[in-house]
């Protein structure tokens, strides 16, 4: 692929529009399905999935085509199509399905905009809750249009530290995470893709996961850098298409190395 050059301020405000006009579009979709009777049907991977994400990932799809025909997009329902092209949406229609059909609130829609294999906008919605975080490179991170700001957090005694499940861990990981927690103020589960919500508005200030696709973590690449925070792979790299589904965001630089540290140290 031939390298262009950085977007532009007006050209990144343009994709910005036209996400959030996405997640418009498919809030009423899959509130409509939401602590309704579902199909449930299970993935190779054992991961539920139900019409309501497929409905949402086909709509969202749709729009990009009619919009962006010769962008490419990676979805969790449905792969991905032109993959190498200059710039690639990431789908993921509702993550947290668990949560989605067992009537917790907290699931969301995750878009991403990818130039030349690297985030540069993201997109965290929250329809039942009305909430919608807003990264851009370059940019602080909005929510609700309003910038919002990761916490100071800088000593791992007083984090509060989120995971979506325990179950996620295996081995050593779920050793080196329970090694990290230990050491952190408090440790709370659930959340999905809201707990890096939280984060980027200083309500959290550790989150740290494993077993994540690309499609659960590009998206919020730009939210948690845009609001001062950091986030990365288990070994303090930046996460990419290639990753290995391990990530960890904080709120501070000082807090994430005191993060590596303790899961480096358990991991070994």
């Amino acid at each position: 692929m031939q390298t262009s050059p950085p977007l532009s301020t007006q050209q990144l405000a343009a994709y910005s529009s036209f996400a959030q006009t996405l997640a418009d579009r498919v809030r009423p979709l899959s509130r409509k399905w939401f602590r309704h009777p579902l199909d449930i049907d299970t993935k190779a991977d054992e991961s539920p999935v139900t019409q309501a994400d497929r409905e949402v990932e086909t709509a969202l799809r749709v729009a990009i085509a009619q919009h962006y025909p010769d962008h490419g997009i990676f979805g969790e329902e449905f792969g991905a199509s032109h993959a190498e092209a200059e710039f690639v949406w990431s789908l993921d229609p509702i993550d947290g399905t668990r949560a989605f059909i067992s009537g917790n609130p907290l699931w969301g829609t995750l878009l991403a905009l990818l130039h030349q294999g690297k985030p540069v906008l993201g997109v965290i919605d929250i329809p039942m809750l009305d909430e919608r975080w807003v990264g851009a490179v370059g940019a602080s991170a909005q929510l609700n249009g309003v910038a919002c700001r990761t916490s100071a957090c800088a000593e791992l005694r007083q984090a509060i530290l989120y995971a979506t499940s325990p179950d996620i861990f295996a081995g050593a990981e779920l050793a080196a995470f329970e090694a990290l927690t230990q050491a952190a103020r408090m440790r709370r589960y659930g959340g999905d893709c809201y707990s890096y919500g939280l984060l980027a508005s200083g309500h959290v200030d550790l989150v740290v996961e494993s077993g994540l696709q690309p499609y659960d973590y590009l998206a919020l690449m730009p939210v948690i850098e845009g609001a001062g925070g950091v986030i990365t792979d288990w070994s303090g790299q930046p996460l990419s298409l290639e990753s290995q589904g391990r990530v960890v965001a904080a709120a501070t630089p000082q807090l994430h190395r005191q993060a590596m540290r303790v899961l480096g140290a358990a991991m070994t």
